[in-house]
């Protein structure tokens, strides 16, 4: 026998006979029973109802959505729709058909009369293919199967892998430029003349870290960090900075025409939502009126003061981290535990970070409800409306979320503190932290480099763990098998769709946001590879580790562990790709403020060419860097310290009468000294040139490369040709 085609299946609990809930299932089925659709019922513990829509409904369908040269030729012969055409008509008609009761679907499943829709896994020769060629761990580095991706999943998720798939192959470039960066790092730049005077300063005192208990300390001590902070600040990074501004914007222009081959191979250059949306509503019901689009000033007024607060409480949830590290930093170090205060600053800083990925998991959810409640204000008119809505909101908290104490570390630690003897304080209480005495960029480098680990990891294993023991925990709840043989051998012969629907509403459900999810993942780690790169040349690496591994688990999710997915179509990624180009701009400005502002580059330079012994004699053999720490540490008499510090002025059995800091101050009245005003204009300077330079490399990048290939515009011009023609 052949086996039957079913193109959805409803999952409902089993209602006692006249009860509310099983009334309104009654009236809902025989609505589609109406529009001439067949329904099967199968019952097992719980009850499943088949539904097949009949053939002229996708009639209408061709009919209302063929160019009209097609339609003279094959008046006769309909072609079989698609699948995936198949699928997303039905579903629209599930979704949209009214009960009596004026409820749709949807709302029959708040008031749990339905509990699950979905379209099923088939045993298809398509998705064998799928996953033997994609869904599995074996074919990593293989090219995917793209056009079999979208004849079962539909366009818009096969465009999502085509372009992860993309994004993944250029970012093996950036990530062979970072290594370079680092490898020269720690090769041409390891014996830098900086890094060898921090090492040498072992007569260098410096003034003490905290109030209380801190004893003073020697330059000399941070020898390997001074060392590690030169791997990454150094002449390499500006270069590496302006070629990952150079890569984020030709990756972009690449995408732009991949998508125009693929979208003119697809037919898609004359497919049109809005129609496609018109004719599903006029096949679900003739008599549709089309919902006008709408604006209100009020409206957009009132989300942009929401949107505006909620930024301004996650500015705040990073401020309220920077307070917690300055209170731990000072509890830790007048703890009574030897361990707690001999490493107060370095778990201070750890324990901030972990702290701050877990406000990021919880801040995600939060973002989430508010991003939902904002679009609902706005009363978007078309589901896709609704999602660019969406979209750009969740980005921008998300953003936020992630960026907030980024920023602080990067371009305000150790800015905003004061000096010895005049600390800016929380609460006139606790001291700001300072940045480490080789830089502040190391501080950046150890943020990213945690929440990036710690952010690719977990959230990996979590994306893969949960759908996995979920669908374990789904296979184990089914009922034993003895009924059947206590009635009897007549119900034996088992319905072969029986098994095929419950082995499908084993699986974990999908929603609307499941392709959503990725995407936003992809784009977060895109502004974690691009915005402070210069900080830590090492992230396009590990996100290049994480897409090999994010493609293959996000193939094996859809196929094995997911129900099917409706299929939607699509002519490009939406408005991701604008966000992708907000984030271009960002990057640009972003390793701007990190090389002028948060790195030694410029501090270094000024020195060299304006305060150095090269400028006053003629030394040719001489390191024209010779000299920069001194001149960059500025001294405090020890008398002038605050009276409530408590600190020794003994230090290896000697008196001290004063100590250094880092800072460009007068030792008399502690003012800042022209050179200070020096380095900070020439900070400046630097960046009004650095983002001119580098947005006009992108904006000749971008004019470099067509956005649609000559091939795809002739092939459409020939086509547009030939219809003429034949009118003609």
């Amino acid at each position: 026998q052949n086996e039957e085609k079913w193109d959805f299946v409803l999952v409902s609990d089993i209602h006692e006979m006249g009860s509310e809930k099983e009334i309104k299932r009654k009236k809902f089925l025989d609505e589609l029973s109406k529009k001439g659709f067949t329904i099967k019922k199968i019952e097992d513990t719980k009850l499943f109802y088949g539904v097949r829509a009949p053939q002229h409904i996708f009639w209408k369908y061709q009919c209302l959505l063929m160019n009209p040269d097609s339609r003279q030729q094959n008046s006769s012969a309909y072609q079989d729709v698609p699948v995936t055409t198949r699928i997303r008509v039905v579903h629209f008609i599930l979704q949209n058909t009214v009960t009596s009761d004026l409820e749709k679907l949807h709302d029959l499943m708040k008031k749990k009369v339905f509990e699950a829709a979905f379209p099923l896994h088939k045993k298809e020769q398509i998705a064998e293919i799928l996953k033997k060629k994609w869904a599995r761990w074996r074919v990593l580095f293989k090219e995917q199967p793209i056009e079999e991706i979208r004849c079962y999943f539909g366009e818009k998720v096969a465009l999502y892998f085509a372009w992860l798939g993309w994004y993944t192959y250029l970012l093996i470039f950036a990530a062979l430029a970072g290594l370079a960066t680092v490898a020269a790092g720690a090769t041409v730049f390891s014996s830098s003349q900086v890094s060898k005077e921090i090492c040498d300063a072992n007569n260098t005192i410096m003034c003490p870290l905290c109030d209380q208990n801190c004893s003073f300390w020697v330059l000399s001590d941070t020898c390997t960090y001074a060392k590690v902070t030169h791997m990454i600040d150094n002449e390499a990074t500006v270069v590496f900075a302006i070629f990952m501004a150079i890569w984020a914007t030709v990756f972009l222009e690449l995408w732009k025409r991949e998508r125009a081959t693929v979208a003119t191979n697809w037919d898609l250059y004359g497919w049109d939502e809005e129609e496609e949306e018109l004719a599903l509503q006029l096949i679900n019901n003739s008599q549709h009126e089309p919902r006008l689009y709408q604006h209100s000033y009020f409206r957009s007024a009132i989300v942009l003061i929401l949107a505006v607060l909620m930024i301004m409480v996650l500015i705040g949830i990073a401020h309220a981290l920077v307070i917690y590290r300055a209170v731990a930093m000072a509890l830790f170090t007048q703890s009574d535990v030897s361990l707690l205060s001999r490493h107060a600053d370095t778990i201070a800083v750890m324990t901030g970070a972990v702290l701050h990925y877990v406000t990021i998991v919880i801040m995600t959810k939060v973002n989430w409800h508010v991003a939902l409640y904002l679009c609902n204000l706005e009363k978007p008119r078309t589901f896709s409306q609704r999602e660019n809505n969406f979209t750009v909101k969740i980005f921008i908290f998300q953003f936020f979320t992630n960026f907030s104490s980024l920023i602080y570390i990067a371009f305000f630690l150790g800015r905003i503190n004061g000096h010895p003897g005049h600390y800016v304080r929380i609460a006139g209480h606790w001291r700001l932290e300072e940045c480490h005495p080789s830089g502040c960029i190391t501080d950046l480098f150890i943020q990213m480099a945690v929440i990036m680990l710690l952010k690719q990891t977990i959230s990996n294993i979590m994306e893969y763990l949960i759908p996995w023991v979920s669908h374990q925990l789904r296979k184990k709840q089914k009922p034993p098998k003895k009924r059947s043989v206590m009635l009897g051998e007549e119900e034996e012969e088992e319905d072969p769709c029986k098994r095929q629907w419950l082995k499908n509403y084993e699986l974990n459900e999908v929603n609307v946001f499941s392709l959503f999810n990725e995407y936003l993942e992809i784009v977060i780690q895109y502004s974690f590879t691009t915005i402070f790169v210069a900080a830590f040349p090492l992230a396009p690496l590990l996100a290049l580790i994480n897409n090999v591994i994010e493609i293959h688990m996000d193939a094996i999710k859809m196929m094995r562990l997911r129900r099917r997915m409706v299929p939607r179509k699509a002519k490009d990624i939406g408005i991701w790709l604008q966000v992708l180009e907000a984030i271009g701009t960002l990057a640009v400005i972003g390793n701007g403020l990190v090389i002028a502002i948060t790195s030694d580059f410029i501090p270094v330079q000024v020195y060299k060419y304006m305060y150095s012994p090269c400028t006053r004699e003629n030394h040719t053999s001489m390191d024209c860097s010779t000299g920069y720490i001194n001149n960059s540490l500025s001294v405090f008499h020890i008398r002038d310290f605050e009276p409530h510090t408590k600190v020794l002025p003994e230090f290896n059995g000697v008196q001290i009468k004063e100590c250094r800091y880092r800072d460009y101050r007068n030792a008399d009245d502690y003012n800042y000294t022209i050179q200070f005003w020096h380095i900070f204009a020439a900070r400046l300077a630097f960046l009004i040139l650095f983002e001119h330079v580098a947005l006009c490399v992108k904006l000749i990048a971008a004019w470099y490369i067509p956005d649609v290939p000559q091939k795809v515009k002739n092939q459409i011009l020939t086509e547009k040709h030939k219809n003429l023609r034949n009118e003609l």
